[in-house]
């Protein structure tokens, strides 16, 4: 296996490079969807949204979460999730400059 060149790329490139992938399946969008839709939830509450079964939805949740898209906290029994605003902002911000550069652009 070669070696990662992620070290040849910037912070930012590595940390949006990082947040995309977490949101390239259809059920991670899905259940930034959801959350965006609620305050915040259980997992079984998503499971009532998805035709996923849990294991599969505790996999997506895990992967949103180990990139700092969602933030989990403990109520009772439960991991209550929901969005975290700052990365949802920092990819904001990636996307306006991206906007910003390309109306700017002489094309």
């Amino acid at each position: 296996m070669g070696a990662s060149k992620s070290e040849s790329f910037s912070a930012e490139h590595n940390e949006m490079a990082t947040l995309f992938k977490a949101l390239s399946h259809p059920a991670r969008v899905a259940i930034v969807d959801y959350l965006l839709s609620v305050d915040s939830c259980i997992c079984g509450d998503i499971v009532n949204e998805l035709p996923l079964a849990q294991p599969t939805i505790s996999q997506h949740l895990k992967e949103l979460k180990n990139a700092n898209i969602i933030k989990g906290s403990i109520e009772r029994t439960a991991i209550c999730y929901c969005i975290n605003p700052e990365t949802i902002q920092k990819i904001e911000q990636h996307f306006s400059s991206i906007t910003y550069k390309l109306k700017n652009k002489c094309c």
